[in-house]
């Protein structure tokens, strides 16, 4: 039976991110970025699929919590013989990628056990293992556990493991306040192991990184503590060095148990995250934004004539999807994919939501250079090239393409963005032209994306169904939360999408060209909030405010959707996408 995606704990490095169970077990690790190969993956199949547990025998975990302001997570447990407090973290260093785990006895006795299963390339290989000698000069002289596989190296130091056939074991007997410290190390196979490390001073170093970070973060009102954990997720979610922002650190974590809609997320998403920058604008992290525009322009840059709806980490534009037969999937859901087919789609909105969070960067006051404007440029010629062609709308449809009134709008809005950053920020461009492209579009969505009947927004030109992505309109200026074709498009929504309170992303009636449901999509419940407040329903705005908060699990963390009926979080884990959302939402109330 697959641990449930809620039971699990984020940690953080700001290049991967490993999930541990409840249980004490990391079932998820990629290292020593968010899309290596894993070498723990039991959450997509069984323990012998690679993890790491380590818990107190017979233990009964009685308290879970990230220390404030950080990723740092302790959890304290129960045994029959005494308590136990587990600490673990990942270091922040660029040097070196490390994840360490510390056991401490509290009271009485307890008995810390460990099943270490090292499984490569999503388990498709067994390392090579042996014990060596630790000769650095913070050695205590003991040998360590090296695992080789290729091009991996995996050391780990602390009170030896033994073999017990493909995996390693140990139990370690402590009294009240003593504790024992492991901490696995990734290398390349090809390179000297790194030293070992400074734990105690590694611990202080990533806490004072995170509270720093969070410290600057400006969280304020009812739902402070929601935003600020939101805000430290999506900084987990960057990459330190590259700027790249992953949609989620996981794959193939299921949309539907048992069905096909499992999708690689490990990738950067320029529409999700041009919108994690404008959460973290919103909240006074410039830098971070800034650093994203950088990574933009290296990613779109070598060719915006082809520009893609998602890179890899350091702006890779090959995706390849491909499957992993091997593995059985969470909740027996297949096919296990890494990659992403949807890299080649064509997503009409993906320039629009570039151009309005890169509008906000400039009003914020970060000056274009050189190189930003010109690639902005590019980026609203390749819009009006592709004015005229169907696309496959923010929800990645495989189905046919239509005019997605939401890609519609989004279009609209790049050259909107264009002509403001020519006429309030004096940058060069054909400012006429594009108004007069802007306006022609304008009255063509009005025309043909509003039923007649219904006077509501469409999901595309070819129905009369909605689409909670119409629910993005008003957050571009194209038309007021409280016009009357949004109240319509609102009427319809909650008729048609609302399931148990909660908002899906559309009826899937064969749009999208896949088999199978989903459960309702968590952003955008939370857009539904955002429009509640602007439009003068602020009592249903809090009420499922409070809601959706109350949905996020015991560390704050929420995934991609949510079954009411089984009070259980799906899809990718944790998603950069519902979080930036819930910081979105408590922002329109805050107003």
């Amino acid at each position: 039976m697959s641990t449930p995606i809620g039971d699990y704990a984020l940690l953080a490095d700001l290049h991967t991110g490993p999930l541990v169970s409840a249980e004490g077990s990391i079932d998820w690790l990629c290292l020593p970025r968010f899309d290596s190969d894993s070498v723990f993956a039991a959450i997509l199949g069984t323990p012998d699929h690679g993890r790491w547990l380590m818990a107190p025998s017979e233990g009964t975990l009685t308290e879970r919590v990230y220390e404030p302001g950080t990723f740092v997570l302790r959890s304290t447990w129960s045994t029959p013989t005494g308590t136990a407090e587990i600490t673990e973290f990942m270091p922040i260093d660029g040097d070196r990628a490390d994840i360490v785990r510390i056991a401490r006895c509290t009271s009485g006795e307890v008995t810390i056990v460990h099943d270490l299963r090292l499984r490569p390339e999503y388990a498709a290989s067994l390392p090579w293992v042996r014990r060596v000698d630790d000769p650095g000069e913070t050695s205590d002289g003991s040998a360590y556990l090296l695992a080789i596989a290729g091009p991996d190296a995996y050391a780990l130091r602390g009170p030896a493991l033994t073999s017990a056939g493909r995996r390693h074991e140990g139990a370690f007997t402590l009294t009240a306040q003593q504790e024992a410290v492991w901490d696995l190390t990734w290398a390349p196979s090809y390179r000297p192991i790194p030293p070992p490390l400074d734990v105690s001073a590694a611990l202080e170093t990533t806490r004072a990184y995170w509270r720093d970070w969070a410290a600057r973060a400006v969280c304020e009102g009812p739902w402070a503590d929601a935003v600020e954990r939101s805000l430290l997720v999506l900084r987990a979610l960057t990459h330190i060095e590259t700027g790249g922002i992953v949609a989620a650190p996981t794959t193939s974590l299921p949309e539907d148990p048992g069905g096909v809609r499992n999708w690689d997320y490990r990738f950067c998403w320029l529409r999700d995250s041009a919108l994690t920058l404008e959460a973290l604008l919103a909240h006074g992290r410039t830098e971070v934004a800034h650093h994203w525009r950088d990574w933009l322009l290296r990613a779109v840059a070598g060719d915006p004539e082809d520009l893609q709806i998602m890179y890899g980490i350091a702006g890779e534009r090959q995706l390849p999807e491909r499957t992993l037969e091997h593995l059985p999937g969470h909740l027996a859901s297949r096919p296990v994919r890494i990659g992403n087919g949807a890299v080649g789609q064509f997503q009409a909105d993906v320039v629009g939501e570039v151009l309005i969070a890169l509008d906000k960067l400039r009003t914020a006051g970060v000056a274009e250079d050189d190189f930003s404007w010109p690639l902005q440029r590019a980026m609203i010629d390749y819009a009006v090239r592709a004015i005229e062609r169907k696309d496959q709308g923010l929800w990645e449809m495989r189905g046919d393409p239509h005019y997605f009134t939401h890609s519609r709008v989004m279009i609209w809005a790049a050259l909107d963005r264009g002509v403001r950053a020519v006429t309030e920020h004096h940058l060069p461009g054909p400012a006429q032209e594009w108004s007069r492209l802007r306006d022609e579009l304008r009255e063509e969505i009005l025309t043909r994306g509003v039923h007649p009947e219904t006077g509501a927004f469409t999901q595309h030109y070819d129905t009369r169904e909605v689409d909670a992505s119409l629910l993005q309109l008003p957050q571009t200026g194209f038309v007021g939360y409280d016009d009357p074709r949004m109240l319509a498009t609102v009427a319809q929504m909650e008729r048609e999408l609302l399931h148990e309170g909660l908002l899906l992303r559309y009826r899937t009636i064969g749009t999208d060209g896949l088999s199978g449901d989903e459960y309702p999509f968590l952003a955008c419940s939370f857009w539904l909030v955002e429009q509640y407040a602007h439009s003068g329903r602020r009592s249903d705005a809090v009420a499922l405010m409070d809601r959706l908060v109350g949905l996020r699990t015991d560390l704050g963390l929420l995934a991609e959707e949510y079954d009411p009926a089984g009070s259980r979080q799906m899809g990718n884990f944790p998603q950069a996408f519902s979080h930036l959302a819930l910081v979105r939402a408590a922002d329109a109330l805050g107003q």
